[in-house]
């Protein structure tokens, strides 16, 4: 491919798994002579952990300031944006930054290739906000999701399926393993105050109702006292108060830390003697190529794209969304090894990210989509 000059439109406040994506494509990409520019949406400060960390990837950042959620003046300013850069393709991610390329007629200047996330449900608005794909996704002359069951989604919202292309999310086979080096465990863990003789169950992702972090609690109150569990929870959102609440209920104070938002969650995977999904929903999780490259045995709901990357009892121990006795003894069934269990999943799961996974693969595949474009 000849060199490519590509606009990505993105809303991103943290490093969330979309923006990670994004990231680590334009990052590889540039051996294959694409130009990345990255244009995202603020309100107030130009600067946040996204574009810090974008900027520090050396990768152009294009801030378009908004006033509140209806200012009009945010379409006038990508259109522009899109006349002074005439990026060869426009990628969007997320309902937002799709609904603004249709808005402000960007099909008609360049290929508009849309990445399909999946949705967060936190409120009611969140929910009607997500219809406006209905409208914004058929105009797109590609569209990118992550699993077989979001492709459905899409058909079912009016996206014609010879435009839809399923690329799952990828990551560095040695992603986090470092952090499993004892010197770095135990100086985040007396960071924490969580003892060596506790076992860690650790869980990445938005405090949001789709995760489903109650059931989680529920099955870590459920294990044997004698197993000495220690939920870490790495991640904020809406569900915070509920969270604690239920934490507060279960009398689980004293074994549950919740750490907020990180910069990175790869020091915490470092700690961890299992790794859980509880969501209710998902797409092709990160937290879960997370675990798999990081040596850490997972528990996932079995929704979503997680089937398609983790097979039950080879590669992870998956369970029904919901199903709290079923997670708990999973849990406990990855504390006490069984049989070489926990070994057994670490193995293979780093041989399914060697084989699947890697971030070059997934670059070729959409190097190859975008040459289908132009």
């Amino acid at each position: 491919m000849s060199r490519l000059r590509l606009l990505a439109i993105i809303e991103a406040y943290s490093i969330s798994g979309p923006a990670k994506n994004l990231l680590e494509f334009a990052r590889l990409a540039r051996e294959a002579e694409v130009e990345t520019t990255i244009a995202t949406f603020t309100r107030g400060a130009s600067n946040n952990l996204f574009i810090d960390t974008a900027l520090e990837g050396g990768f152009p950042v294009e801030v378009i300031h908004e006033s509140g959620l209806f200012d009009n003046s945010v379409t006038r300013n990508l259109s522009q944006l899109v006349e002074r850069l005439r990026p060869e393709i426009i990628q969007t991610h997320a309902v937002k930054s799709h609904f603004l390329a249709r808005w402000a007629f960007l099909p008609g200047k360049a290929p508009w290739v849309a990445f399909h996330h999946g949705y967060t449900w936190p409120t009611l608005r969140a929910r009607i906000y997500n219809q406006l794909d209905r409208w914004s996704l058929p105009a797109a002359r590609k569209v990118l999701t992550v699993s077989v069951p979001f492709r459905e989604e899409l058909i079912a919202r009016g996206v014609n399926p010879e435009r839809i292309e399923i690329v799952h999310n990828a990551i560095p086979p040695d992603w986090g393993r470092r952090f499993r080096e004892p010197d770095l465990s135990r100086a985040l863990r007396a960071k924490l105050g969580i003892g060596a003789d506790r076992n860690v169950i650790l869980i990445v992702g938005r405090l949001s109702r789709e995760k489903d972090h109650l059931t989680l609690l529920e099955a870590i109150a459920r294990l044997p006292a004698e197993l000495r569990a220690h939920l870490v929870v790495v991640g904020e959102g809406p569900e915070r108060p509920r969270i604690e609440e239920r934490i507060r209920s279960l009398n689980l104070a004293g074994s549950v830390t919740l750490t907020g938002q990180q910069g990175s969650a790869e020091p915490y995977y470092g700690i961890a003697q299992v790794a859980v999904l509880s969501s209710l929903s998902e797409g092709s999780p990160n937290a879960l190529l997370e675990a798999m490259a990081a040596g850490v045995p997972v528990v996932a709901t079995r929704v979503g794209g997680v089937p398609e990357i983790a097979t039950h009892e080879e590669t992870a121990l998956l369970v029904e969304p919901g199903d709290i006795s079923a997670m708990s003894s999973s849990i406990a069934r990855l504390l006490q090894n069984d049989a070489g269990l926990a070994q057994r999943l670490i193995e293979r799961s780093r041989e399914r990210i060697l084989e699947n996974h890697a971030p070059e693969a997934r670059v070729r595949r959409l190097l190859e989509i975008y040459a289908g474009l132009q």
